[in-house]
């Protein structure tokens, strides 16, 4: 039985990977952070959480993470765990350079210096590509970074050291650079969960407004699901390598919007209001990426249509809804 460790355990990717894993037959360890509570009503939801480790660490202290690798002989080590808001890190950029560079470095010590037969997974993100010109789209593994946002650099930071590690010291160490990728799991600041739960609200009479900010952005977006199998068959290689994983086809969050209204009956006009508030200071208008490598190499099938990916995600959300309302329980 191999061991798995996941950080961000309690995230969307998290609760989805530890899913799969103990479908697989992984033991899993799951870190949360020590320093703040954390829900685990994901795994709840998915009826999980009896069968994980939970384990408090502060991602901080390379002492604490050597510890949790000695003690578990870990396998695979998935970090998942990251200040994740593009918007928050323009308020926040301190904070969110730190967690997300340092912690991963005192993980990639940790298993240099004790553990290097560890696999180790950097999630890494689209955002670190920033504004791509449309002519040089869709983005490819071998494009320069040149992010946008806080968050988008300190991503960036994190996946070199990851790429660092293994050139300069032979570990085993793979980032995925994962694309929008959506699910009922998602926390409800993010945009695509933000419309599908709140058009479900419009339709039951129980909201009355959906109000976003720039609906001509131009993503990439995914079902989470399907990302997080890409997670572990890049794992599962000889040789550890970096991956684009994307849907491959771009939609406008205005066009994403008008699919959700019109599956569901509603009427956008009337429904959506742009608040200027949420506008970002600097945003970026187009972005999509070219999925073959990982096709190719991974075996990694991606079939779903926009229009299909919004079926999926209100059929999940109904029944997420239906769960919170029977249980009192709230993701």
């Amino acid at each position: 039985m191999k061991t798995a460790v996941i950080s961000g355990i309690t995230g969307q990717d998290g609760t989805l990977l530890a899913d799969l894993l103990l479908k697989k037959g992984y033991q899993i360890i799951g870190l949360m952070p020590d320093h703040r509570e954390s829900s685990i009503q994901r795994l709840i939801y998915l009826g999980i959480e009896r069968k994980i480790q939970l384990v408090r660490i502060n991602l901080f202290s390379e002492l604490e993470i050597s510890g949790l690798l000695i003690k578990h002989e870990v396998s695979e080590f998935y970090n998942l765990a990251a200040l994740s808001s593009v918007g928050n890190s323009f308020r926040e950029p301190t904070q969110t350079f730190e967690f997300n560079s340092l912690s991963v470095l005192n993980i990639l010590e940790s298993i240099r210096k004790v553990s290097p037969s560890t696999r180790f997974y950097q999630a890494s993100s689209s955002e670190m590509f920033g504004n791509v010109g449309k002519a040089s789209l869709p983005i490819q593994e071998s494009f320069l970074f040149h992010p946008a946002s806080p968050y988008g650099i300190s991503k960036a930071s994190a996946h070199w050291l990851t790429v660092n590690y293994r050139e300069a010291f032979k570990l085993q160490t793979c980032c995925g650079i994962l694309f929008n990728h959506e699910s009922a799991l998602r926390p409800n600041h993010f945009v695509v969960k933000k419309i599908i739960r709140t058009a479900l609200l419009i339709q039951r009479g129980d909201a009355k407004i959906l109000t976003l900010g720039n609906i001509s952005i131009v993503r990439d977006w995914g079902y989470a699901p399907f990302y997080v199998d890409a997670m572990w068959r890049m794992m599962q290689q000889d040789e550890l390598d970096d991956y684009l994983i994307c849907s491959g086809n771009p939609i406008s969050l205005h066009n994403l919007v008008k699919l959700v209204f019109e599956q569901l009956h509603l009427d956008m006009e009337r429904y959506v209001k742009i608040d200027n508030t949420l506008l970002r200071s600097l945003d970026l208008e187009i972005i999509y990426g070219d999925n073959s490598k990982a096709k190719k190499e991974l075996q990694w099938a991606y079939t779903l249509t926009p229009e299909l990916l919004v079926k999926q995600l209100i059929m999940d959300e109904t029944t997420l809804l239906t769960w919170e309302s029977n249980s009192g329980n709230q993701l």
